[in-house]
């Protein structure tokens, strides 16, 4: 790269927001060249939002992949950044949500910027304010840097009249651009300019008779009155078509960044032709996947099919829903509840990691590839780690039918009496998220089967191994290694089948942890105990 304080290409951590950072230091580079100069106002990188509903799980995750790529810039170039979190809020009301009091009150004003809709619940002067601020305490909640920035707000204030006067300058090349992306009815009435009715403030979709790029106005007609207006699209009085109107944003803002869903390529790029003949450059952006449902749909908001932020954060906590949004973010993921457990603990276990390579190397590009490092905003500590990971701490909830924390805390303090929720917060978490996912999920399908001749054998084997050591207080690796031994000398093959016996019969599930590590938490006595009622209660059925 041009830029001498961007690092050499062997010295980025291979880690994909830094592959984005170094995309966006390109872009930069190249339009500090275009202008003659360094041009060294802060890069900006842009995250959209359509105010029409609340934020949701594809919000967090557009605005926590776009903050590990700021992230990652400056940790590569050194340069200043800004997060612009952008709301269409002058966008008209199409259709009135299902999940919004006053219903009939809004079917009134279908058609009319969501910025001059009345707020349903009574609390803002609009429907949009209402829900720009849960937009912002959404964002906040997660500690995320940004700007907050209203459509309306720029539209009114000018902030985009001289970009809109540049539209009218080339509509017609905009046009040549757009039309043939068009349905025939659709084309017949299209304009990338949607003047705002001075009578009923309605959003007008409707073709432009003329228009003067140097008075900055259009002429139009009323299709219900037949009645002409001459319109100004300065000062709030006009808006663009959404493709139009993307591309206008990245020419007025010189927006150098903004990733988008696999759902939008094509728009992405017309929308980047549009800026091309505006006489921008369009941003650098990463393309990401969609979220699927456990069946494969894709989620939709309409449908419900998908998983809210409130509820995977009943049951796991916010690094947890970081770690599933860093994974991959170009693959389709399947997002459902039976993925929070194996996210949560895929996330400590890069937290120990992260401790380690910061205690080795803090500089280290290995550190800065860690999702920690990003998750955790480059400052990983030891109060992030948790002893006992999720998954284990499922397990113990399920053979003590916990239904309070106090009860996984009576095994946590035998095993180790220096850990507490004093000393270890996230763990205290866990421990809390753990009780609550059992109750939901986990003792519901719990289901036992009984163990063939050759299980039964290994576990009456596996019982009197045990009670070599119960006046011992061996570790999780000598039980494993005891566990293993036992599945060995019965000829288990492969001997993961062993281990299925044990969740299956033992724990009522298909899959489960470290064996040796449950029985150091759970104790030698009572899974010895546990053992024996699955004896029993194959004898008993």
């Amino acid at each position: 790269m041009s830029d001498s304080r961007t690092a050499p290409l062997s010295d980025i951590p291979r880690a994909w927001p830094f592959e984005e950072a170094r995309k966006l230091a390109e872009h930069v580079s190249t339009r500090g060249n275009a202008s003659g100069g360094d041009d060294a106002r802060p890069a900006l990188l842009e995250t959209g939002y359509g105010p029409s509903g609340l934020p949701h799980i594809g919000t967090f995750g557009e605005v926590a992949r776009t903050s590990w790529v700021r992230q990652a810039y400056t940790a590569l170039t050194g340069r200043p950044s800004r997060l612009l979190a952008f709301s269409d809020d002058m966008d008209a009301l199409r259709k009135v949500p299902d999940n919004v009091p006053q219903r009939e009150m809004l079917e009134k004003y279908i058609g009319q910027p969501l910025s001059r809709v009345p707020d349903p619940f009574g609390t803002h002067e609009s429907f949009a304010a209402h829900n720009n601020a849960r937009l912002c305490a959404f964002l906040d909640s997660f500690g995320f840097e940004y700007e907050f920035a209203s459509s309306t707000a720029y539209y009114t204030s000018g902030r985009f009249d001289a970009a809109l006067k540049r539209v009218l300058e080339v509509h017609e090349e905009i046009l040549e651009v757009i039309l043939p992306t068009l349905g025939a009815e659709r084309r017949a009435t299209y304009s990338p300019v949607l003047p705002l009715h001075p009578r009923t403030g309605e959003v007008m979709q409707v073709k432009m008779d003329a228009m003067d790029p140097v008075a900055g106005t259009v002429r139009w007609t009323d299709p219900a009155s037949g009645e002409v207006f001459e319109t100004p699209v300065t000062g709030g009085h006009a808006k663009m078509q959404w493709k139009a109107d993307w591309a206008m944003r990245w020419y007025a803002l010189g927006v150098d960044y903004e990733m988008s869903g696999k759902d939008l390529i094509d728009s992405v790029r017309l929308s980047g032709r549009i800026c091309k003949i505006l006489g921008g450059t369009p941003p650098a952006g990463l393309t990401y996947e969609l979220f699927l449902d456990e069946q494969g749909q894709k989620i939709s908001k309409s449908k419900g099919n998908g998983l809210s932020v409130e509820e995977w954060l009943r049951y796991a906590p916010p690094e947890s829903l970081g770690q599933f949004m860093f994974n991959q973010p170009q693959r389709a993921k399947r997002l459902y509840f039976d993925v929070i457990p194996k996210t949560a603990d895929e996330y400590l276990a890069h937290v120990d990691k992260a401790l380690s390579l910061q205690a080795d190397n803090p500089a280290g590009t290995e550190l800065r590839a860690n999702p920690a490092w990003f998750i955790l905003r480059g400052q990983v500590g030891a109060e992030a780690a948790s002893p006992v990971p999720f998954g284990m701490l499922l397990n113990l909830a399920s053979v003590a039918n916990a239904e309070t924390p106090e009860v996984l805390w009576g095994f946590i303090r035998r095993y180790d009496a220096a850990v507490s929720p004093e000393t270890h917060p996230m763990l205290a978490a866990m421990v809390r998220y753990a009780v609550a996912y059992y109750a939901d999920f986990v003792r519901p399908a719990k289901t036992f089967r009984a163990p063939s001749e050759q299980e039964r054998g290994a576990l009456v084997d596996l019982a009197d191994v045990l009670r070599g050591y119960e006046a011992e207080a061996p570790d999780a690796a000598t039980l494993q290694n005891a566990v293993f031994e036992v599945g060995k000398r019965h000829g288990f093959e492969p001997l993961r089948s062993w281990f299925g016996c044990l969740y299956e019969v033992l724990l009522g599930q298909k899959e489960g942890p470290r064996f040796g590590g449950f029985v150091a938490l759970y104790g030698v006595r009572e899974t010895i105990a546990l053992i024996e009622a699955a004896l029993l209660r194959d004898r008993q059925d």
